[in-house]
């Protein structure tokens, strides 16, 4: 048994790394089906591996970090020769996930996202602060093999470094809520899901798609998403609506029709963006929200029950102390 057990360990180790490895290959080349040219520089505006890679780590642990890079190994391979830079994408491409699951461990994050501080924290240190170090290391690696010209150094930078972030704000919650396992909402919520989805399928593709610039049309979904149904509304929402906005911004239609490059890339990270925050950020706190409630009625409920206990003997038979009523009254109300 125990040579069984030292058996198992390295194929279960091997099946993670590959396993990982090919998840993140495949999100990577979804997400370089639809690229934006800045200057000379190609870019992804969404790059979901960051968000993959990230949701490993928070589940798996910091022990799936060689399928990380193995994954960017198989994407660099599938991109052409590999040159000497690849030393610096092999590096800063796992670094920077592994450096927002340490920030995100350090200030005690947790993968429910039930409280505001996670939601916050998630994105300004696992997307904003830690996906500097992929940026910057990977632009340099590409600068000093003469890739990337020092002109457009800047450009190519932020445009990596903003859609590495807009991996982890869309990609790295849905991913997390799948593992979570939330339960199903009640069946009379189903009519009230089913019509948000919908609503969400019918007016997206308006909202991104038509010549009125009418992307505002996608926040009273988000919003509607994040008060009925907190993360599983809200999200699959926001990533939907991101997904269709960059198919529209690559094609130079709808909101983004006439605009110039580089317009097209701000225009669009600043939707992405606000949409991926107002959709994290609102379902965050409402789900603080609501566990404390619970919290405040499962007190009053054991207060209730402790008061009916001690009153027990100085009570009629069949009748509760008054306090006891009020506080039943205001349980049953709620």
């Amino acid at each position: 048994m125990v040579a069984l057990r030292e058996l198992r360990r390295p194929a279960v180790l091997v099946l993670r790394t590959a396993a990982v490895a090919a998840c993140y290959y495949a999100a990577a080349r979804l997400g370089l089906l639809r690229r934006l040219t800045v200057e000379g520089a190609v870019f992804t505006p969404v790059f979901p591996s960051t968000g993959v890679a990230l949701a490993c780590l928070l589940v798996l642990g910091l022990g799936c970090w060689p399928g990380i890079t193995l994954g960017v190994f198989l994407l660099v391979l599938s991109l052409g020769p590999p040159g000497p830079d690849i030393v610096g994408i092999l590096i800063g491409n796992t670094g920077g996930p592994v450096c927002a699951y340490l920030l995100l461990r350090r200030v005690g994050f947790r993968t429910d996202l039930s409280r505001l501080r996670d939601g916050v924290a998630l994105v300004f240190l696992g997307a904003l602060t830690a996906m500097l170090v992929s940026s910057v290391v990977g632009m340099i690696s590409l600068l000093l093999v003469g890739k990337v010209a020092a002109s457009s150094f800047w450009p190519s930078w932020l445009a990596w470094w903003v859609g590495d972030a807009m991996g982890v704000l869309l990609v790295t919650p849905v991913l997390l809520l799948l593992f979570e396992g939330r339960r199903p909402p009640h069946l009379g919520r189903w009519k009230e899901a089913l019509g948000l989805a919908v609503a969400t399928v019918v007016l997206v593709p308006v909202a991104t798609h038509s010549s009125l610039s009418a992307l505002f049309l996608a926040y009273p979904l988000l919003i509607w998403g994040a008060l009925r149904f907190r993360l599983a509304g809200s999200m699959p929402c926001a990533l939907f609506t991101s997904v269709l906005a960059t198919i529209a911004a690559t094609d130079g239609v709808g909101a983004f029709a006439g605009l110039s490059p580089v317009e097209v890339m701000v225009k669009l990270q600043l939707f992405n963006g606000s949409m991926a925050l107002t959709a994290l950020l609102l379902s965050a706190v409402i789900t603080e929200q609501r566990n404390t409630r619970l919290s405040v009625a499962e007190a009053c409920e054991e207060l209730a029950q402790a008061l009916e206990h001690l009153t027990a003997h100085d009570t009629p038979a069949g009748r509760a102390p008054p306090e006891v009523e009020r506080l039943r009254r205001g349980r049953d109300e709620r």
